[in-house]
């Protein structure tokens, strides 16, 4: 099967131009998936240009790892890992450019066997990883009704978090919920309905898949380690799909371009001081969709790119 087809990244064209390809350059994909952004990226670089990929996905692995290129290296991990890959492979302060397209992949939410989608049938699992960590419907089996409304509104910003934590902890108690169907029927009759183009239990579906995955601490970890691995004038390029994404990459690029407010009167020499008031990153962009592409990908409607250099 071509995982490949039914995948359109969004803003490819803005994504790979972000970078400044150099053709011995050294980038990393932090996101695989279906191989897009990485494919474009090995057109782009010449002979002694190197790509390292990465996916926690097991079928996004098996994907890169039948691309039989010498300048590519694929890993099967998570991206906050990121650092100890760049060690292992001596490339630390040498790589030209990083991107980050976060949030769940098509290969995983047009599978109805992964249990990502609110509209189609599967097993509830929501993992990136389906050989790592609990499942979603174990989660929410041993989650009592104030852990999962934390989750819902907090990782979900779901108005309806309380509601729909009872309705679900009050069905587990008769059945174990164990397909989407049923958690996405659960959050239906469990609020009301005003939105009637928005799905009921997209903002459930969306913290709950978040937190199983630990979404947002990957992110956090992940951005602090790009700073340490990109080389002066290297690039980071970060598209976010949803608020609390990137929120996260905004305040990131903010804080490292800034320079650090040092008190008066702390014991400081002048070499810290000096290296405390430079600012590790350049922002240097945010784009957002056309609404042609909008309109042929509507999974771009809420995508931001981010796109910020370490500083020379």
């Amino acid at each position: 099967m071509n995982h490949t087809l039914k995948h359109i990244p969004v803003m490819k064209k803005e994504l790979i131009d972000s970078l400044k390809i150099k053709k011995n350059g050294i980038y990393i994909d932090s996101t695989f998936g279906n191989g897009g952004h990485s494919n474009e990226i090995l057109k782009k670089i010449g002979k002694d240009g190197k790509l390292y990929s990465i996916d926690r996905d097991p079928t996004a692995f098996s994907i890169g790892d039948a691309i039989t290129d010498s300048r590519f290296h694929i890993i099967n991990q998570t991206f906050s890992m990121l650092l100890n890959y760049a060690q292992n492979n001596n490339i630390i302060g040498k790589v030209n450019g990083i991107i980050f397209d976060l949030g769940v992949s098509s290969l995983q939410l047009d599978n109805y066997k992964r249990g990502f989608s609110f509209k189609q049938d599967g097993p509830l699992d929501m993992r990136m990883n389906p050989n790592y960590g609990i499942s979603a419907s174990d989660w929410l089996f041993k989650s009592n009704v104030n852990d999962i409304a934390y989750i819902l509104k907090n990782f979900g910003e779901e108005r309806f978090a309380k509601k729909i934590a009872y309705a679900i902890n009050n069905r587990n108690k008769i059945k174990k919920i164990t397909r989407t169907v049923e958690l996405s029927d659960i959050v239906r009759r469990a609020i009301p309905q005003k939105n009637t183009f928005k799905h009921p239990a997209r903002r459930t579906f969306q913290a709950i898949r978040i937190y199983i995955n630990q979404e947002l601490e990957e992110i956090k970890k992940a951005l602090e380690s790009a700073i340490k691995i990109l080389k002066p004038g290297g690039r980071l390029s970060v598209i976010s799909f949803h608020s609390l994404e990137d929120r996260i990459v905004k305040k990131f690029m903010i804080k490292h371009s800034r320079k650090a407010i040092v008190p008066y009167g702390i014991p400081i020499t002048e070499k810290q001081l000096n290296q405390l008031k430079k600012c590790k990153l350049k922002i240097i962009n945010r784009i957002l969709p056309t609404q042609n592409e909008i309109n042929n990908n509507p999974r771009a409607r809420s995508s931001i790119l981010r796109i910020a250099e370490i500083q020379k």
